[in-house]
């Protein structure tokens, strides 16, 4: 899996700069973000080809399925947003040749890109109609996966990446560990949160992403088919390649300096370190150089406490519940409108690679879910 990429995106970019045609597909791209919208003139014909030929989601979705994800997204958006930035982010910045890649493919100097790219797509695939006539979650996969496919061409074409040592850029095992970190690692962040998962909603979850997955261009066969798997895969995967990096310090700390320019005033700033310690463990935290505060490091760790007293009371009262999902709910689109400024991020597939890149549910809270057992480590000794 290192060393295969996305055979239909990667023709797809090759032949747009062979012939010259990238700045025009991006430009028309602007225009072109809701399903069901006619393609824009003047497109290039490969362009075309690849835009029809992924514009529907698998034939193999289970729509009741989506829906049941839907409704633990409402159910948990706040707690979710919080793993998607404190736990999953810290979690691609601690894999080295990871963090390399994202230095390279985004500008350091606005940050917020990342997290608003990430934060609108999670959103867009949530929404009710995300499948249908006039969403923006396809078009939006569309060029995410062109989005891979460019950075796989820029880093071969200009000799950039060691892929004797390293594989393939962002290759199929990479594309599954981003999707792990966005799926199991994500119901594991809630888990530690003290957030009341059920079997059912983390199943569900976790389909919609394995859904995205194949959206993305990632091998089903090759993918993960449920959380045992995905633990197994998430294990083996972050035990292989984990580990401290330049890049990666670089990447963790401007996304603590973003959150603590979100959170008002300065006195609770200790607070963005403290979440992202607790989510990711001391190890990683180290790796990353997150800083210490005992006495947020403590105080983090009452939020379980806090989260179940909120949960007894939606659980005592329907209007409790309806009030809390759309506080989570506004809470979710300030923190984003936030990061976006009131944008709509393109997903533009870049043209060139930075040049000082250098690298040779909803329902009865019953059953609570528990995370799959961790994958023994075989050179442990017994």
């Amino acid at each position: 899996m290192r060393e295969a990429g996305d055979e239909l995106a990667d023709a797809t970019v090759a032949e747009l700069f062979a012939r010259g045609e990238m700045g025009e597909f991006n430009t028309l791209m602007r225009w072109f973000s809701t399903a069901g919208q006619e393609l824009p003139k003047g497109l290039p014909e490969v362009a075309r080809a690849y835009l029809e030929a992924t514009a529907m989601p698998p034939s193999w979705v289970d729509w009741g399925e989506m829906e049941k994800a839907r409704l633990f997204f409402i159910d948990n958006n706040v707690h979710i947003s919080t793993a998607l930035s404190f736990a999953s982010m810290p979690a691609c910045y601690v894999v080295p040749h990871v963090a390399k890649l994202l230095s390279a493919t985004h500008s350091l100097e606005y940050p917020s890109r990342r997290m608003a790219e990430t934060g609108q797509f999670t959103l867009y695939l949530m929404r009710p109609d995300a499948f249908e006539a006039g969403s923006r979650f396809i078009p939006a996969a569309q060029k995410v996966r062109l989005l891979h496919a460019s950075i796989r061409y820029h880093l071969r074409q200009e000799g950039r990446w060691d892929v004797g040592r390293l594989g393939t850029p962002i290759c199929q095992e990479d594309m599954i560990g981003g999707q792990m970190m966005f799926s199991i690692q994500v119901l594991d962040a809630l888990h530690r949160l003290g957030v009341h998962i059920s079997n059912e909603g983390a199943d569900a979850y976790f389909y919609a992403w394995r859904v995205v997955g194949a959206m993305l261009g990632i091998d089903l066969a090759a993918m993960p088919r449920d959380l045992d798997e995905a633990r197994l895969f998430s294990d083996l995967y972050m035990s292989r390649h984990m580990g401290p990096s330049e890049e990666g310090v670089r990447l963790t700390r401007q996304l603590i300096d973003l959150y603590e320019e979100v959170v008002p005033g300065t006195v609770l700033d200790p607070v963005v370190s403290a979440m992202i310690r607790h989510l990711v463990g001391d190890t990683a935290a180290d790796w990353l150089d997150v800083p210490r505060s005992s006495l947020w490091d403590s105080a983090i760790r009452a939020a379980p406490a806090l989260l179940g007293v909120l949960e007894s009371i939606e659980d005592r009262s329907p209007l409790a519940a309806w009030a809390l999902d759309r506080v989570g709910h506004f809470t979710s689109v300030l923190e984003l409108s936030s990061l976006t400024r009131g944008r709509v991020m393109q997903y533009a597939v870049p043209e060139r690679l930075k040049k000082e890149y250098g690298i040779t549910s909803a329902g009865p809270r019953l059953n609570r879910w528990i995370p799959p057992t961790l994958t023994p480590d075989p050179s442990a000794a017994p």
